[in-house]
Parts: structure tokens; sequence; C-alpha cells
């Protein structure tokens, strides 16, 4: 009798693993790391639905990584967390250097760094910033604050005092509230602003234009996952409403990323110097 409830009970337990298998060998679960542009509560606002889109169209689940300080996520992509991660440039760079993450889409618009002021401000050009505080989100920040800085320091010839404050959308507020001279910020997070924080700034000046930040995936994706999400991704242009959801993430026209093409090149702007280590 014995030996029977034991067989019984190994058939039952054999039985229950063949169900429950299946659903989890199936089940893929990627982390996407999003590079601190704005509060965490705006990240996940904007990329929550995308993610949600993603996933029915895929199959796949998507856990979002969101960060209100940038030293974090760039300690964590440092350490190769994310399976998928949208960041900067130069990140981009630095992340295919260390773990061989390979850039997936971009948007097909370039990234320029803007310097903004007050609309009523005394500054009418660059010069005019020499001795002066600037904000910066972060020192890492690829358009508004490493290139920026080397713009302002190698090409412009001026000395200032930079400050880092977490965000592009603290930037844009310390500017206009008259802490600091100028503040660093790129065109896509001023345009995401409000009509009342757009009509109080103004641009005093624009970096050169470079590829945008990719949307990435870590060597341990593979590539038929990266093929399933990429053609998504391209599905979602094609409809109005998932387009909307694109723009929210700043990559409103998709196109392939090409690691050669838009981001090997970087090297050569020399902006290591300009780089704050501790934070990688």
């Amino acid at each position: 009798m014995k030996k029977i409830m034991q067989s019984i009970s190994l058939l039952v337990l054999s039985w229950a693993c063949w169900l429950i298998a299946p659903a989890q060998a199936d089940e893929q679960v990627f982390t996407v790391s999003v590079v601190p542009q704005f509060a965490s509560i705006q990240t996940f606002r904007d990329w929550t639905p995308f993610l949600s889109r993603l996933e029915q169209a895929t199959g796949y689940h998507f856990k979002l990584l969101a960060y209100d300080q940038p030293s974090r996520f760039e300690m964590e992509l440092g350490q190769g967390v994310p399976d998928l991660v949208f960041l900067n440039p130069y990140q981009m760079l630095q992340a295919q250097k260390k773990h061989n993450y390979r850039p997936l889409v971009r948007d097909s618009t370039p990234l320029s760094g803007i310097l903004v002021t007050r609309q009523d401000s005394a500054v009418k050009s660059v010069a005019d910033l020499n001795g002066k505080t600037i904000a910066f989100p972060s020192p890492n920040a690829l358009a508004a604050s490493l290139y920026m800085r080397a713009q302002l320091t190698e090409k412009n010839g001026i000395k200032f005092t930079p400050i880092y404050v977490g965000s592009h959308q603290n930037v844009y507020r310390q500017t206009i509230i008259g802490d600091v001279a100028a503040g660093g910020g790129v065109k896509k997070t001023l345009e995401k602003e409000s009509a009342e924080v757009q009509s109080q700034l103004k641009v005093l000046f624009s970096t050169p234009d470079i590829a945008p930040h990719p949307l990435a995936a870590h060597p341990r994706v593979s590539a038929a996952a990266e093929l399933k999400i990429v053609e998504a991704i391209f599905a979602m242009r094609a409809d109005p409403e998932t387009a909307k959801l694109l723009g929210a993430i700043q990559i409103p026209q998709p196109m392939k990323a090409d690691f050669k093409r838009d981001y090997a090149g970087l090297t050569q702007l020399k902006l290591d110097r300009y780089v704050d280590t501790r934070a990688q």
C-alpha cells in the first residue's frame, strides 16, 4: 500500500510539473532601464504604456527600472544589470565597450544639446556666461552636459561653475527661478515641458548634431528576441494610436541603430576628460 501511495504521489508531482514547466519556460522577463532625464514618476508614466503594448505584441514581460539619481543608473549599467536600456550616446559607447550592449533602435531626428537662459536674462551671448554658474542634469549626460561643457570650454573659451541638479526638469526650473545664469538640456526634453515653462526660456546655444539615444540590448538577450522587439516597435509606428507611445519615449520615428555608423565616432570628440568616473 505504501509503495502504491508513493507511486501515486510521484505521478501527481510529475503531472503538476508538466503543467507548470511550459509556462515558466515560455515566460521571458526582461528588465528595462531608462536614463533619468526626468523624475522617475514621469519615466513610469511615459514608459509603462509603451512596455504594456510591447508585451502584447511580443509575449515577453518587461520590468521597468526608473531612477531619480543618475549615479544609480550609471552604476547598474556599469554592472550590466539591465537587459534592455535606453541610454545616451556616450553611455552607449561605454556599455558596448564594457558589456557588448548592442543598439537596436533610435529616433531618426538627430540629438543636440541646448543651453537655455531666462527670456528676460541679461545674458545675450555665450561670452556673457564667463564666470557664471550653469546647471546641468548630471556630469555624464551627453548632449546636455558632457558635450555642452566641452563646447563651452574648448570652442568658446569661457570659465564657469557647473552644478548638477539631477534631471532636465530641474535644470529648466533652476534657470527660471534665477538660481543659475543658464542650464544645459536637449530640445526633446524642453519640448515635453508645459507651455508655461517653455515661454520663460530661450535657447542661447546649441551643440552640433549627433545620433540620439538608442534602445540597446545586453548580449544575454537572444537575437530572436531582439528581432521580435524591433519588429513590434516598427509596427507601433504604423498605427496612429501606438505611435503616440513612441513619442512619449522619445523615439517617434524609429529606425534601426548601428553602433559603428551612429556611435563609434564619438571617441573622436575626446570627452573622457569631462566624464565623472565615480558614477560608473
